[in-house]
């Protein structure tokens, strides 16, 4: 049971929300509540053991008063609607997201990620707190209004709305801020403007100018304080009620504090007060707050799929493959998909053998067969034969970067500066009350208005916006520049851990050769046309740099159907045609091993990678292919290798180790190496306190990508990355690599100095205004003035730094 006593009376606080209840006739065991909804939420969290929930803040829950209980939510299993809410089903299991409009504290986040608990059909929730988003995984044994019904019932009601859902994304944009910055300027100019006889020393006491006077700034004064200034002491209000203070507490208390001096002066004839100060002091913040808000909108993560993925996908034009960025993939386009290959969006399969994994989108590997005119969902895998799709909708670059973001999350989602930057502030506004209540008491003997203002102005003064804004607008600057020269990363907290790197490992075939040139021989018993035919075909089906040269190099050779395929990662590929079974990989795979019509003579005569080739029982040869080395290869090594410990992972022979000796160096080059030896090899690093970074095609080596402190994929043109990197790295930005390392180190200095600069301000500051030479009105000014001051430092620094580098801006 909550109560609260004063002189009077005994006040029961509703056990759920925190409100004051009218009596106690709402009762659950020992515990009040203000309305039947609070009593309700709270035996649905008992009856399933969550009441931790009340654990991790004091009344958390939502006012659940004049909210209709047991609403019918069944109009969304209808097939229409449910199609435009959910982002991805199958027989088994179904992927939703919904905007949850009461989401407002760390133990709204804990209980909407404990769905499971309640209902065991629920796979997965996650939320995006700062999007106020929840992600729902689901198996189809409970219905969509079945799980909207459950978010209900214990006070999250989504928000739904099919006309925002036609429009596939958020519309929930709040104006107010706007009439507020409006109102105030308003109230501010006219305020002013009546109090210039007092700011020219006009005596108009002896006139009925005076009351008119301060009777219209009184009334001007009404709706900045009730409206204008609502946000501050709505969040002031929730801090205090989670037993939290957080920065609106001390900027609240300032402006009552100028607020209740101004109306007594005004009252007992004193003066006109600082009504123009405190008009003031809420127009600056509120337009320092929409600053902030459109600066870090533009630097928001969630950036315009035209930069997201540098990559393309083939569309069939005219019976030719042509490669396409995603940005401009529309609907109705038929799409080529191959083996390995990620589906970009939703869409309809019209030919091939349909074998979709869902990991990136359910993290569950569990392929699904599909036929030709059934749906695919963006972000399925196909895993087999190469397939064509129609394109039934854009590619939406939000959810391809929520599926990214959410794949294989471990760890905390904040970075050591991130972490350093909340403590901070945590125990700022506490300090912050203290020197604000100590210089009040220093100055009362100089009389009660002297002290209000010095009060007023510490409190306002002080914020540590500064540094709470200095880690995300430098990583989000950071992670936009770094997208627009080619190297894309996740998420902009993975910046303070590529800025730390200290080993970097590179795979070979596709990541330092080109996988559009190479000279490619065949040797062996001469390949009649229709054996030609379904090479090119089987090799057509994969995504492999080897396999994409030798499809390329059989261009005067023409297409069979083939009656399968399968590509065994690190070993090479297989297919069936009229009952013979075909393979092409290396020798084990092959078995040109065991076999004595090649001799070790011929095995060792030549450089390049060797593709075995297999008719049934009898090994037909094999092609070896030269690959050309990518450009700028020497220039990027020799930059590397002063500060970085760099090393070789390759599954071809040692054939190649001359063409690398130079770069690499004796001891720290690998080959005949299997992506499971890949990946012990990266774990191993990491076992020495290494910080390392894998740099692979994302095909054979995702095991090794994913293992790395940060993963890169470096691809092409192809959609062929693997969902476990980190980064996506167009292939010609590779020269770059010691530029983009450097960048980051240079980032996170942005963010010291940040940091430095925030304190030096605080220092100030907070000097001046305990000094009594600071007015309330310019603390107002200052107070945002130091946050855009730290923004701009981590756009021209980021900017600065950028173009330092070498990079484009």
């Amino acid at each position: 049971m909550t109560t609260e006593v004063n002189d009077t009376q005994t006040v029961l606080k509703c056990y759920h929300c925190g409100d004051i209840c009218a009596d106690d006739s709402i009762k659950s065991e020992d515990m009040y509540f203000c309305c039947e909804g609070c009593k309700i939420v709270y035996e649905v969290l008992n009856n399933n053991n969550l009441c931790t929930y009340y654990d991790l803040n004091s009344h958390p829950g939502n006012d659940q008063k004049g909210k209709a209980q047991g609403k019918n939510y069944d109009y969304l299993d209808s097939d229409e609607i449910r199609s435009k809410i959910v982002e991805f089903s199958t027989e088994q299991i179904t992927r939703v997201t919904f905007f949850i409009p009461g989401m407002h504290c760390s133990s709204c986040i804990w209980l909407l990620e404990q769905l499971h608990k309640f209902e065991p059909s629920i796979l997965e929730s996650r939320v995006n707190f700062m999007a106020k988003t929840l992600s729902v995984r689901f198996s189809n044994n409970i219905k969509l209004s079945q799980v909207v019904t459950l978010l209900d019932s214990i006070g999250y009601q989504p928000r739904l709305s099919l006309d925002e859902l036609e429009k596939k994304e958020s519309a929930f944009k709040d104006k107010s801020l706007i009439y507020k910055i409006g109102i105030s300027g308003f109230a501010f100019g006219n305020i002013m403007m009546l109090s210039f006889p007092e700011y020219l020393s006009i005596d108009v006491s002896s006139t009925d100018l005076k009351f008119l006077f301060n009777a219209l700034i009184i009334l001007l004064s009404l709706p900045v304080l009730v409206y204008c200034s609502s946000d501050y002491f709505k969040s002031a209000f929730k801090s205090i009620k989670q037993r939290f203070i957080n920065i609106d507490v001390p900027l609240t208390l300032g402006i009552i504090a100028l607020y209740g001096q101004s109306v007594y002066e005004i009252a007992a004839g004193h003066g006109a007060g600082y009504m123009d100060s405190f008009a003031g002091l809420i127009f600056f913040l509120l337009l320092g707050k929409i600053f902030q808000n459109k600066t870090y909108e533009f630097f928001s993560f969630e950036r315009n799929y035209k930069s997201y993925f540098p990559i393309s996908v083939a569309v069939l034009k005219d019976g030719d493959e042509i490669y396409t960025p995603l940005s401009q993939l529309k609907q109705g386009d038929k799409v080529v998909i191959r083996n390995n290959e990620i589906i970009p969006a939703d869409a309809y399969l019209l030919t091939g053998d349909a074998n979709i994994d869902y990991s990136f989108v359910t993290g569950e590997s569990d392929p699904v067969q599909k036929n030709p005119g059934e749906k695919l969902f963006a972000g399925g895998k196909q895993t087999g034969g190469l397939i064509t799709i129609e394109v039934m909708n854009e590619v939406s670059q939000s959810y391809l970067n929520r599926l990214w973001n959410n794949y294989l999350l471990t760890g905390s989602n904040e970075t050591g500066y991130t972490h350093l930057s909340n403590v901070i502030s945590k125990y700022f506004t506490i300090v912050i009350l203290i020197i604000g209540a100590a210089s009040f008491l220093f100055w009362l003997p100089q009389g009660i208005q002297k002290a209000i203002t010095v009060f007023s102005a510490v409190l306002i003064v002080a914020c540590p916006c500064a540094l709470a804004l200095s880690t995300p607008f430098t990583l989000g600057n950071a992670l936009r520049l770094l997208g627009r020269n080619n190297f894309y990363m996740k998420n902009a907290l993975l910046i303070e851990t590529l800025s730390k790197i200290d080993t970097i490992v590179f795979d070979k075939t596709g990541t330092l050769t080109q996988t559009g040139a190479a000279d490619i021989t065949f040797e062996g018993k001469p390949l009649t046309t229709l054996e030609t035919g379904i090479i090119k075909s089987m090799f057509r089906n994969s995504l492999h740099p080897l396999s994409k040269l030798v499809h390329s190099a059989l261009n005067n050779a023409g297409y069979v159907v083939i009656d399968s395929f399968r590509e065994t990662a690190g070993k090479g590929i297989e297919c069936r045609y009229e009952g013979i079974e075909i393979r092409a990989g290396n020798s084990e795979f092959t078995g040109a091993g065991e076999l004595s019509t090649v001799t070790q003579a011929e095995f060792t005569n030549s450089t390049g990678s060797r593709i075995w080739l297999k008719f049934g029982d009898t090994l037909r040869g094999y092609f070896t292919v030269t690959s050309k080395l990518r450009a700028n290869l020497d220039e990027l090594f020799g930059k590397l290798k002063n500060e970085y410990d760099i090393y070789l992972l390759s599954g071809d022979s040692e054939k190649e180790k001359i063409r690398f000796e130079k770069n690499f160096g004796e001891g720290r080059m690998f080959f005949n190496q299997k992506p499971e030896t890949k990946k012990i090899f990266i774990e191993n690093l990491k076992n020495e306190k290494k910080r390392v970074m894998m740099i692979g095609d994302g095909l054979n080596d995702s095991g090794a990508i994913s293992s790395a402190d940060i993963g890169v994929s470096v691809t092409d043109d192809l959609m062929s990355f693997t969902p476990a990197s980190d980064v996506i790295l167009k292939s010609d930005g590779l020269k770059n690599l010691s530029g983009y390392l450097k960048f980051a180190k240079s980032s996170v200095n942005v963010i010291k100095f940040s940091f430095v600069v925030s304190t030096i301000y605080n220092l100030i500051g907070l000097t001046v205004a305990v000094t009594g030479n600071l007015s309330p009105l310019f603390a107002a000014v200052l107070m945002p003035l130091s946050s855009i001051t730290v923004i701009a430092i981590a756009t021209v620094g980021t900017i600065f730094a950028n173009k330092r580098r070498g990079l484009e801006l």
